[in-house]
């Protein structure tokens, strides 16, 4: 094989060859009525747009998405965005292209942070919740899930969306409960459970191998009822476990969008409830901000306005 290239070093003009995740495929229609595949790739160094113009009835049949592919194709530009015009593509695994170079670890965006550090981190958290039954709670399900913990993305297109994720959004959501929970009347071992179990239920929603694909249960429930059942199961293992305390723990993972218009039915009806919202919200927007910053790849003090604010972001160095 060629020389394998990965994403970030794409530039206009470019024939490339290369192993990437095919986090999309989708068959569409021309204005004039011709078939082609519209695929979004992405390796541990940023993600492209793809398209199969030609053979497009024999290319289509050797992938799907969520497969890791061998791509050989061109580098264009599209509206001032590259893309990537597949002129081969075959499903890649270990067995077949390991002698090649593939390693799937290579083309799984992932966290910065040590996952192993991030989880001792948590574990002091968890460790330092003054009410016992709390504690239990949070550790009993932490503890069940750690292997999942360890390796899962928070989301598959949103913020924090790439390897150990979930992790480092729950970690970096703990710190900024700890700093701001001392100026609010509020319980803050309760603020801490709500920002330590929220989501949880991407667990089972999400894919934790390398495909970026929802699970049956996921398309099917979906996170926020799945974590309302996961936490209902390890409540009902806890002797004594209060009742409101309980429904209070409910109501902050039902609700912590807080916006009728994602259908949850119910805004924040507490102080704790709130504030779990707003710091879910905080991370979730810096980390999408940090992902339109580090993919941009354009010149110039801004980054185009094709990603998740629909506007020119300034960069942080004022320059690429």
């Amino acid at each position: 094989m060629k020389k394998l290239r990965s994403i970030d070093t794409f530039i206009e003009g470019d024939k490339v060859q290369g192993f990437y995740l095919c986090v999309e495929k989708h068959l569409r229609y021309t204005r004039t009525g011709d078939l082609y595949v519209d695929i979004e790739l992405r390796d541990n160094t940023g993600h492209i747009s793809g398209k199969i113009w030609d053979n497009v009835s024999e290319l289509n049949s050797k992938f799907n998405a969520g497969n890791a592919v061998v791509i050989s194709g061109n580098v264009e530009s599209f509206i001032d965005r590259l893309q990537l015009v597949v002129k081969k593509i075959n499903k890649a695994t270990v067995q077949h292209y390991g002698r090649y170079g593939f390693d799937p670890v290579n083309i799984v965006p992932a966290s910065k942070k040590d996952p192993q550090k991030m989880w001792q981190e948590v574990q002091l958290v968890i460790n330092a919740l003054k009410n016992k039954q709390l504690r239990k709670l949070v550790s009993n399900i932490y503890k069940t899930n750690k292997k999942k913990l360890m390796v899962h993305p928070s989301s598959i297109k949103m913020n924090h969306n790439y390897r150990s994720g979930f992790l480092e959004h729950v970690l970096s959501m703990a710190k900024v409960a700890k700093k701001i929970t001392p100026l609010y009347d509020v319980d803050k071992d309760l603020v801490l459970v709500g920002v330590l179990l929220n989501n949880i239920g991407k667990l089972r929603e999400i894919n934790s191998e390398y495909e970026s694909d929802y699970t049956f249960e996921g398309n099917l429930i979906g996170h926020k009822v799945i974590s309302r059942d996961m936490i209902r199961e390890s409540i009902n293992r806890i002797k004594n476990f209060p009742d409101l305390m309980a429904k209070k723990i409910e109501h902050m993972l039902i609700s912590d969008l807080g916006l009728n218009s994602f259908k949850y039915s119910k805004t924040p009806s507490f102080p704790e409830a709130l504030l779990v919202h707003l710091i879910h919200l905080l991370d979730s927007k810096m980390s999408l901000m940090e992902i339109a910053l580090d993919q941009d790849q354009d010149l110039g003090f801004f980054t185009n306005q094709y990603n998740y604010f629909r506007t020119p972001l300034l960069k942080k160095d004022g320059s690429k």
